[in-house]
């Protein structure tokens, strides 16, 4: 296998710095002209009007707003600052952020305690059984008792159905309006 032209990588290696030096400048802005394939730079070619780096659409490039640390605050809290208006001491009420509260651990929270599942209707106690007990009945049967009887089977889902069906109907009917849900 013979070359036919010894210098045709030198000539490539050429023309990739004449492509990657006219998208710098092109990007960059420069006024330095572009340059062609040969890599000589061409007279008609215009610089950018404004620099790829001024590109800044969402006004993102000035100096970022830095806000002061927690001690900082503090201490700009505890200590009396000069008035502006007439040079004298004035007290500043300055608003704490989320890193400035203290919890006041004085009372630790207690949840109350549940009511007893012994005054609970026996019927309600039992769709629930069924709602929840169901499904892990059917996956045990799936696991351990694979030649189950469909009748078994099909009594298992049945009995979730209705169960579910019992737990929706004895949801309240009507939602007061000035109730939220939330309780303190």
């Amino acid at each position: 296998m013979t070359r036919s032209d010894s210098n045709s990588s030198d000539q490539s290696a050429n023309h990739d710095d004449a492509v990657w030096l006219d998208l710098v400048a092109r990007l960059e802005g420069s006024d330095t002209p572009a340059a062609d394939s040969t890599g000589d730079a061409v007279e008609g070619s215009q610089p950018a009007k404004r620099p790829f780096r001024d590109f800044d659409p969402l006004g993102l490039s000035g100096a970022a707003p830095t806000e002061p640390s927690a001690s900082e605050r503090q201490a700009a809290v505890r200590e009396p600052q000069l008035g502006a208006d007439h040079g004298s001491t004035a007290e500043t009420e300055a608003t704490g952020g989320p890193r400035d509260y203290d919890a006041d651990d004085d009372e630790p929270f207690v949840p109350e305690e549940p009511p007893s599942l012994a005054g609970t209707d026996p019927l309600t106690m039992l769709a629930w059984l069924g709602a929840v007990g169901g499904p892990v009945a059917l996956v045990l049967a799936a696991m351990f008792w694979r030649s189950a009887p469909l009748m078994a089977i099909l009594g298992i889902v049945a009995a979730f159905v209705v169960s579910v069906i019992y737990l929706i109907m004895q949801l309240p009917q009507e939602k007061d309006e000035h109730d939220d849900g939330a309780r303190v």
